[in-house]
């Protein structure tokens, strides 16, 4: 096997990454990790194993971080430990992290494209000064890096994915018990009878929008630093990257945005990234509706199997139909 580092993932052939990382995580996705490459907060690098006719058997992306402004991605926060590691190997961002290795390979061959990818991330970081980390690894992707690190994982949060079986939203509710069926269909009939307008939108089409929204959302739950001009910047630097893969579904009352869902179909999943409504408004059912039901519909007809909500409300999610697993940290010595 070799190992390089690259400097930029422009560097490596989208169709060689997505490979690896479609069937995985959207916050792996190359188009993904472009986008983030333009956030001047860290410097990203990618290890890369290749065998010897050059086939790319596994790889993460390499953040040596200069300024953390989401406090959950901050060591000093997140970790139970002294250790507090300034590079940060696999996804930043999203909550979902893996190290990717290619699909096919034997457990033999997976654990030792493994074992090269943490010499990369602790070569990479002793360059630096410094150590890394693995934040809000999967239960499989932990279990997996677990045994080349003398840290034990550990549980940071738990992580939600919703079961789309079937064809449509019917066969959805049919896999819920009768009285979560009785409940949703309510929550739905009652949004459709309150006159709210719905539209499907591209992100490019509504960021400024939806960035008053998003700016809300946060301050109501103690960012304070996430106003509109941030939040629009993040949500305007989304939609130019990644263009018409940024969905939205959106309500409104009259020309006014009351409220939205910024989602993704990628792989076999459809991945919930941000969901903010106007509090002041009095339209029934409508978060319920925005983060979960009318992304299933949408889910349905891209056929995508699985609806990923994340993390927080998981006693929501449950009663919507959605397995739950741990997310871990894992860091060096």
């Amino acid at each position: 096997m070799n190992t390089e580092l690259a400097d930029s993932i422009h560097r490596v052939p989208a169709a060689d990454w997505e490979r690896l990382a479609r069937p995985v995580s959207l916050y792996l996705s190359h188009r993904w990790l472009a986008g983030e490459e333009q956030d001047p907060t860290a410097t990203t690098a990618y290890a890369l194993v290749r065998d010897r006719d050059g086939t790319l058997l596994a790889a993460t992306p390499l953040h040596l971080v200069h300024e953390e402004p989401n406090d959950n991605y901050r060591p000093d926060k997140a970790l139970d430990s002294p250790v507090r590691p300034r590079v940060l190997a696999g996804a930043r961002r999203g909550y979902h992290n893996i190290p990717l290795t290619a699909p096919g390979l034997s457990a033999g061959q997976r654990d030792t494209c493994l074992a090269v990818l943490r010499d990369a991330a602790r070569s990479f970081a002793v360059a630096h000064g410094t150590t890394h980390w693995w934040p809000y690894l999967t239960h499989d992707a932990a279990t997996r890096l677990a045994p080349l690190y003398r840290e034990r994982p550990l549980l940071l949060e738990d992580d939600a994915t919703i079961p789309l079986p079937g064809a449509g939203f019917d066969d959805y509710l049919a896999s819920l018990p009768s009285q979560r069926r009785v409940g949703i269909r309510r929550e739905r009939r009652s949004f459709a009878g309150a006159g709210i307008g719905v539209r499907h939108r591209t992100l490019g089409d509504c960021y400024e929008d939806a960035g008053v929204l998003l700016a809300g959302h946060q301050q109501e739950h103690g960012h304070d630093r996430d106003g509109i001009d941030a939040m629009t910047a993040v949500l305007e630097r989304q939609a130019r990257t990644m263009g018409d893969e940024a969905r939205v579904v959106a309500a409104y009352d009259g020309s006014r945005m009351i409220g939205f869902c910024l989602y993704y179909h990628h792989g076999a999943t459809t991945w919930i990234r941000a969901v903010a409504v106007d509090r002041t408004h009095p339209a029934p059912g409508l978060y319920f509706n925005l983060m979960y039901y009318l992304p299933i519909d949408d889910a349905y007809t891209r056929g995508t199997s699985a609806l990923h909500t994340g993390m927080k409300a998981i006693e929501a999610k449950r009663r919507r139909g959605a397995a739950v697993s741990g997310l871990y940290a894992l860091a060096d010595r």
